[in-house]
C-alpha cells in the first residue's frame, strides 16, 4: 500500500520538524529587520595650542590617542607662531591663535575642546577672555604656568644667559622685555609692585590690575563648561610646578595654593565661580617631565580622555 506521501506527489519530500511547525506563526516577526542601533551623538572637535618652542609635530601620539579612543574625532593641532616664533609678545599670538580658532568654533554648535600645553594654556585662557561668544565646553590646561614662571630653566638660560631669576625682572618689567612671551608671564614674588605695574599679560587676565575690560572678560571666561587643569613635581620646568593648578609663591617663596591666591579669594576672573559650581578639575600626575605630557598614554587615560565628550 502507498503512503499518503506517495499518493499526494511527495516522495522524497522531507516534512519539517514538528518544533519548526509550532515557529510557523512567528516566521513574520523573525523576518523583519533589525532595530537600528542607537545613535551617538559624534565627539566635539578638538583643538589644540603647542607651547614654547614647540610645533604641531610634537603632538602626533596624542593625536594618535585621540583617533583611537574617540574615533571620527575632528582634531587641529594648530600649526603658529612654531620655534622661535613661539617668543612673540603672547598678545599677538592671542590674536593669531583666534583668527584660527573662531571658524572651528563656528562649525561647531554643540560646542569644542581646547587642550593647552605649557605657555600655550596661558594663550587659550586669554582667548576664552577675550572671545565673546565662544562655546568651549572643557578647557585642558597641560602643565601651563597659569600663575606664572619663576624658576631657572634651560629655556631661560639659553634666551638671557648673563641673567639668573633673581634679577631678571630687570629685564622682563621692561618696556623691551615685554616683547619676549616668557617675560609675558615672568611672576617674581619679590617684586610684586613692578610685576602688576609692568606686566602686560599675565597681570590682566589675573584681573590683577584694573582694565576697562575686567569685567566683559570675567564673564567671557565664566562661558567655559569644564576647567581641568594638569600637572606634577617632576614636571622640571614649570616653576613653582603648582603654578599649573593657579597656586605660586609668597614673597618668602612658600607656596600658596589656589584657594589663598588673592585672585581667587577675590574672584577677580571667575575661579572661586569655576570651583563653586563644580567647574574645576585638578589632576596632578607624578614621574612626567614636561615634554612628555603630550606622549604620555597613562596620562591621556587619566586626565584628558574623560573630558573629550
Amino acid at each position: 500500500m502507498k503512503s499518503c506521501g506517495s499518493m499526494l506527489g511527495l516522495r522524497g519530500l522531507r516534512l519539517p520538524p514538528a518544533g519548526i511547525l509550532l515557529l510557523l506563526p512567528f516566521l513574520p516577526l523573525l523576518l523583519l529587520p533589525a532595530a537600528p542601533a542607537p545613535h551617538r551623538a559624534p565627539y566635539k572637535p578638538v583643538i589644540v595650542v603647542h607651547g614654547l618652542f614647540d610645533s604641531s609635530y610634537s603632538f602626533r601620539h596624542l593625536l594618535e590617542y585621540i583617533n583611537e579612543t574617540h574615533p571620527g574625532t575632528v582634531v587641529t593641532v594648530l600649526d603658529l607662531f612654531d620655534g622661535r616664533e613661539s617668543l612673540r609678545p603672547l598678545w599677538e599670538q592671542v590674536q593669531g591663535f583666534g583668527e584660527a580658532v573662531a571658524p572651528i568654533m563656528a562649525k561647531a554648535p554643540q560646542g569644542v575642546h581646547l587642550i593647552c600645553y605649557s605657555q600655550g594654556g596661558l594663550v587659550c585662557r586669554a582667548l576664552l577672555s577675550v572671545m565673546d561668544e565662544h562655546n568651549v565646553d572643557s578647557f585642558i590646561s597641560l602643565s601651563s604656568p597659569q600663575m606664572g614662571q619663576y624658576g631657572d630653566t634651560d629655556y631661560l638660560k639659553w634666551l638671557f644667559p648673563t641673567s639668573m631669576r633673581s634679577n631678571l625682572y630687570r629685564i622682563c618689567y621692561s618696556p623691551w622685555g615685554q616683547e619676549f612671551s616668557i617675560c609675558n608671564y615672568w611672576h617674581d614674588p619679590h617684586h610684586d609692585d613692578l610685576y602688576l605695574n609692568a606686566s602686560s599679560f599675565l597681570a590682566l587676565i589675573n584681573g590683577e590690575r584694573d582694565h576697562p575690560n575686567a569685567t566683559a572678560w570675567r564673564k567671557n571666561f565664566l562661558r567655559v563648561g569644564r576647567l581641568v587643569l594638569i600637572g606634577g613635581p617632576d614636571d622640571g620646568v614649570i616653576t613653582p610646578w603648582q603654578s599649573s593648578f593657579f597656586g605660586f609663591y609668597d614673597a618668602n617663596e612658600t607656596v600658596l595654593e589656589m584657594e589663598e591666591q588673592p585672585v581667587y579669594l577675590r574672584d577677580s576672573f571667575g575661579l572661586k565661580t569655576l570651583l563653586a559650581r563644580g567647574a574645576i578639575v585638578r589632576c596632578p600626575m607624578a614621574g612626567i617631565s614636561h615634554t612628555a605630557w603630550h606622549s604620555n598614554r597613562t596620562l591621556y587615560e587619566t586626565c584628558i580622555e574623560p573630558w573629550l565628550s
